[in-house]
């Protein structure tokens, strides 16, 4: 349950980003943290800024993620059943829904298309056990490039304000920027998990 390999960083041009397994490739910037992550731009515009703290949140999560073996992924934390590796398919899923299937109305991708969640709704959780790390890592990563790839899209087409296509039951709409204030906090939240998780493994701790 420890590194298989000193860890990956996004930014450092030393940890071969793109290999399956390695943290996710983050769009240039120039200021980078201790760890290697691109810190969010201190006096930008409202895009800018929403996009940097994002692309940090997702660094760390990669962060926390990266050298771990099959057994490294699988571990939890007293009565908890989260792991890193169910984080990792559960955050995929979570990249798909939000720039995909809410704000732009598409079709579930593979592997989600195939799904009952209703009868196994924590299916993307239970089923990374099944997974190897690098299919882990390699749904994460396309997943997030993706979303990273709609986002642009849609800023070009409507900008902060325009709305999913996909409403709520209720028949409201959230504005994207909405989906990323969100995504910034689902990342948030899970990344406090993954610093439990990491500590317990190896002893990996930190933001």
């Amino acid at each position: 349950m420890t590194a298989t390999r000193p860890l990956p960083v996004p930014g450092n041009p030393a940890c071969g980003i793109g290999r399956r397994g390695d943290a996710v490739d983050s769009p240039p910037m120039t200021d980078l943290d201790e760890q290697g992550r691109p810190e969010p731009p201190v006096a930008a515009d409202e895009t800018a800024t929403l996009l940097g703290f994002l692309d940090y949140q997702r660094a760390t999560f990669a962060w926390k993620c990266a050298g771990l073996d099959a057994a490294g992924l699988q571990a939890t934390v007293a009565a908890s059943p989260m792991t890193l590796g169910g984080m990792l398919k559960h955050l995929g899923y979570v990249e798909d829904w939000w720039f995909s299937r809410s704000l732009y109305g598409n079709d579930p991708a593979p592997p989600w298309d195939a799904v009952d969640w209703k009868a196994d709704p924590d299916w993307d959780w239970r089923s990374a056990a099944g997974d190897t790390p690098e299919q882990l890592h390699a749904l994460w990563q396309d997943t997030v490039a993706r979303s990273r790839t709609l986002v642009v899209q849609a800023l070009a087409d409507g900008g902060l304000g325009q709305l999913a296509r996909r409403t709520w039951p209720d028949g409201q709409a959230p504005s994207l920027r909405w989906i990323l204030c969100h995504m910034i906090e689902e990342y948030a939240r899970h990344n406090g998990h993954a610093d439990l998780i990491r500590g317990s493994v190896d002893g990996l701790t930190g933001e």
